[in-house]
């Protein structure tokens, strides 16, 4: 991992390995001019030492805004999250409230770089489009955290029958970073009214809406309020599970076949897990809530990126798809204080969410076609009850046994 460290003058050549690896001290170099571009390429040099273990990274004191900044491996070249970039546009939707004064860091109370700033009208959308804008659009909803990337792959497929639109949701990708208190503050209320805000910009006709994970219950709140918008909704691997604590009537059966040193057992061990079902974040997500810790945790790219991504099913991500992920934390501290404030926000309102998603999808009254695909292999969200919560609803199920989250 690269730590950044913002020199008062000039710039550090940091030094990158892996474990076990011989760290070099680091050097203090000459000052170089600074570059004021978000986008335009940024004057690094890399230094490789004749293996993969090792190399050299210059980077600018403008490169980022005092908490990490750019470089590595792409230093010399485009890196993928440069290419995939270059594929997108980026569209303005949803108004900026509050002051709309310069966003400060929560930490230290100075003012962020420009990568942290928002507009002063509308927060800016990082979306990639495929196909003709005449075929029937599908809007492609990615899950937290993560970032439209993950659709890279189903664009092409999708854009031979359709128009194919993903987004980065706000606080993620190349998508506005609002600090917390600087117009969004990441509730999941807030989602969901941007999302209509932005589906007004990107989908002024009926669309089919695909949202996947965490990003479901926003989904379907949206729709619930636009069924006659929504041509068909698909929800992949949606948090629709929420077990209830054993009740009154469930208590006097209990007590009529177990003493009451067999109930203590049975409501200590089992409590947890009747209660908690889809509403609880994993681990690997939950740790950027904590208080302070949480802070420090949502600075680390690889703890913010790889390990979160990685965690949710048995796959391995190639290098070059790991850093488009990364690059958000590697760009500016803005990702990772938004990655600090909607994990936060879910842990409040996450299931308060899902039960609302949940009983909006088995109303008798629910009106637009949906379907749930869900991946077995999912590490988050087990599959355990959800056959059986959707019997006898209006809502297709499709399970898939070798695909994850």
């Amino acid at each position: 991992m690269v730590m950044a460290v913002q020199a008062p003058q000039g710039f550090w050549r940091l030094h990158s390995r892996k474990p076990n690896s011989q760290l070099h001290p680091p050097q203090f170099l000459p000052p170089q001019p600074a570059t004021s571009s978000r986008r335009k390429a940024l004057d690094f040099s890399c230094t490789a030492t004749g293996n993969d273990d090792y190399y050299l990274i210059d980077a600018e004191e403008s490169a980022g805004d005092g908490f990490s900044f750019s470089g590595g491996k792409y230093s010399g070249e485009p890196s993928p999250s440069d290419e995939w970039f270059k594929r997108g546009k980026m569209v303005k939707a949803h108004p900026v409230f509050g002051s709309k004064e310069k966003a400060q860091d929560p930490i230290f109370g100075l003012k962020m770089g420009s990568a942290s700033q928002t507009s002063d009208d509308l927060f800016r959308w990082f979306c990639v489009e495929s196909g003709s804008a005449d075929s029937p659009t599908v809007v492609l909803v990615h899950g937290f955290p993560s970032q439209a990337y993950s659709y890279r792959k189903v664009l092409p497929v999708l854009s031979k029958n359709y128009h194919p639109v993903a987004f980065d949701w706000l606080g993620f990708g190349f998508s506005d970073k609002p600090q917390p208190k600087y117009g969004f503050d990441y509730t999941l209320d807030e989602y969901a009214s941007s999302l209509e805000s932005l589906i007004n910009e990107i989908g002024p006709s009926k669309i089919s809406l695909v949202a996947q994970g965490y990003s479901a219950p926003v989904a379907v709140k949206y729709a619930s309020s636009h069924q006659d918008k929504i041509s068909s909704l698909i929800l992949l691997n949606p948090p629709v599970r929420i077990r209830t604590p054993v009740g009154f009537r469930g208590l006097q059966n209990l007590l009529l076949i177990l003493d009451a040193e067999e109930l203590r057992l049975l409501l200590h061990d089992s409590y947890p897990k009747l209660t908690a079902a889809h509403a609880n974040l994993p681990s690997t997500l939950s740790i950027f809530s904590n208080f302070l810790l949480g802070e420090i945790f949502s600075q680390d790219p690889l703890r913010a990126s790889d390990k979160v991504l990685t965690s949710s099913g048995p796959y391995k991500m190639k290098e070059d798809d790991a850093m488009v992920y990364r690059s958000p934390y590697l760009t500016s501290g803005s990702a990772g204080f938004a990655l600090n404030a909607i994990s936060r926000a879910m842990k409040k309102d996450l299931k308060k969410y899902v039960e609302e998603a949940k009983e909006m999808l088995l109303d008798k009254s629910w009106g637009v076609q949906t379907t749930v695909c869900w991946g077995r292999r999912d590490r988050w969200l087990s599959f355990d009850g959800v056959e059986e919560l959707l019997k006898g609803s209006k809502v297709k199920l499709i399970e898939l046994p070798m695909v994850s989250n």
